[in-house]
């Protein structure tokens, strides 16, 4: 009788908790049996380790094999056992030493010819045996995404022999090299190409400087979508932390994480038919959506009421507390979704309300009914909301002649999101009610002039306190210590969607 303990890892959210492959091989009638709460594809790993083994020259044990996933109540998917199990297997018949085993973790999953496939959701598992000081050992088709953690002891091997030689200390296997070269995000459009539209401009600047939340109103080719897809070049460079927090979202998803996309922050735009799991994530094994997909980035959603209305309620609660919670009857899993909102939608069905040059179609309750699908608590959430006019002959032709470029503009929002970090340790949007009483002080006359805009809208706390966050970044982004009225003004100006129908 003998008995091995490997150790591996889960997903579960972005988590990845510890999972213990303990083998038993004990004398018996020849059975190999898998428990701990596998699905299908685990209970299938016993076919490939098998197969693997024999093909390897390896001895499989015709014996009573028992394959204990510990936890027992986590649940365990994919194939990502399928190297662990085989080497338990191995150790527990004598065939590899035991003792090299308790400094490492393993993830792969085996072909029948002993050749190891590569595994989603490989960086929470690399963060979390760094955490626990553990060395990884993963397939070689994961190396490139496994190197972007620094301070990780990973070993990448492409064969079951290879980590075999290596715990048996027939051969040398050198850690991953630091590949994670960190690299800035250059964007492929220019803010330069914008024609016109400076209210526009001016408010992204404002948008990217404290991470908040945008909502254009305009006719159809004012450039709403051009304007929110060189959004991204405006933003602040990610930092390491967020550049990894961002991939390993991606590596647990259905996509998976590609190595181009490090560094670059996420800009998602899902189609307005979307479903709400495909938002917020979900479905049998539960995998992020696009809100958590967007985290550290932006999601843009165009044609906003469009959208089903029970799909847009669901962004109230991540706009504000930033996660996700995807609840099932055994499980509760969070995911990240800190983005930045940028939605665009039509003033009224045909397009043409307030339009200058093509006159509506539509009768006063068309409008107010097709407005109404973007409910008053979302639209309350939202700090920016812009009204964009057509292009007059003469703007269109000269419009861009002074217009700045994507560069200039980001080397002034840098400096504003430096000042924020530098004085409460976070971005503008994400202040609370007390962080913003302390950073976001006005003057007693400033506080009046406030209080009479605010009766005047008939605004929200919640609104109030979005104004204050909005004055602060355009106070940040004139190197203000101190909120003026001005800035005040502008912030309010901002909110034109909150004063009803007007032509």
């Amino acid at each position: 009788m003998a008995l091995a303990t490997v150790f591996s890892r889960a997903v579960d959210g972005i988590e990845s908790p510890l999972v213990s492959v303990e083998v038993h091989v004990a004398n018996g009638l020849p059975n190999f049996s898998v428990v701990g709460l596998p699905e299908k594809v685990v209970k299938e790993s016993k076919e490939r380790v098998r197969a693997a083994l024999v093909n390897s020259q390896f001895d499989f044990p015709a014996k009573r094999v028992t394959v204990n996933l510990a936890p027992a109540d986590l649940p365990k998917e994919g194939a990502r056992y399928d190297l662990a199990i085989a080497l338990g297997v191995l150790a527990a018949t004598g065939q590899i030493p035991l003792n090299i085993l308790e400094a490492h973790e393993f993830l792969g999953e085996l072909a029948l010819s002993g050749e190891i496939r590569e595994v989603k959701g490989i960086l929470p598992c690399v963060l979390a045996a760094k955490t626990a000081g553990r060395s990884l050992v993963i397939p070689l088709y994961n190396n490139r995404e496994a190197a972007h953690v620094t301070g990780a002891r990973i070993f990448a091997v492409s064969h079951l022999l290879e980590a075999c030689h290596y715990l048996q200390g027939k051969t040398k296997l050198t850690p991953n090299p630091i590949e994670s070269a960190y690299t800035h995000y250059v964007s492929r459009v220019d803010m330069n190409e914008v024609v016109g539209q400076f209210q526009a401009r001016r408010a992204l600047e404002i948008a990217a400087a404290g991470r908040h939340s945008v909502l254009m109103s305009g006719p159809p080719g004012t450039g709403k979508t051009m304007l929110a897809s060189r959004l991204p070049g405006l933003l602040p460079p990610m930092s390491e932390k967020e550049a990894v927090e961002t991939a390993a979202i991606h590596s647990v998803s259905h996509q998976g994480f590609h190595h181009s996309l490090w560094c670059e922050r996420p800009y998602r735009n899902p189609h307005h038919t979307s479903s709400a799991v495909a938002l917020v994530g979900g479905g049998s094994h539960p995998r992020p959506g696009e809100i958590s997909l967007a985290h550290n980035g932006i999601l843009f959603l165009d044609e906003l009421p469009e959208f089903d209305r029970k799909v847009l309620e669901v962004l109230r609660e991540p706009i504000e507390s930033g996660y996700i919670s995807i609840s099932r009857a055994a499980r509760k899993i969070r995911y990240p979704a800190r983005f930045q909102l940028i939605a665009a939608m039509n003033p009224c069905p045909c397009g043409y309300f307030g339009d200058k040059k093509r006159s509506c179609s539509c009768s006063i309750e068309q409008v107010s009914r097709y407005r109404s699908r973007v409910s008053g608590p979302l639209m309350d959430r939202i700090d920016i909301q812009l009204q964009l006019q057509r292009l007059n002959q003469d703007e269109a032709i000269n419009g861009n002649s002074m217009a700045e470029s994507s560069e200039d503009i980001r080397k002034r929002v840098v400096a504003a999101t430096h000042c924020q970090l530098a004085r409460q340790g976070k971005v503008n949007s994400e202040l609370g009610s007390l962080e913003i009483a302390k950073n976001c002080r006005i003057s007693e006359k400033d506080q009046l002039f406030l209080n009479a805009a605010l009766e005047k809208l008939q605004l929200s706390m919640r609104a109030y306190h979005r104004v204050l966050k909005l004055s602060r970044t355009i106070a940040d982004l004139e190197c203000e210590t101190e909120i003026r009225t001005s800035h005040i003004s502008e912030a309010l100006g901002y909110r034109c969607l909150d004063r009803g129908l007007r032509a």
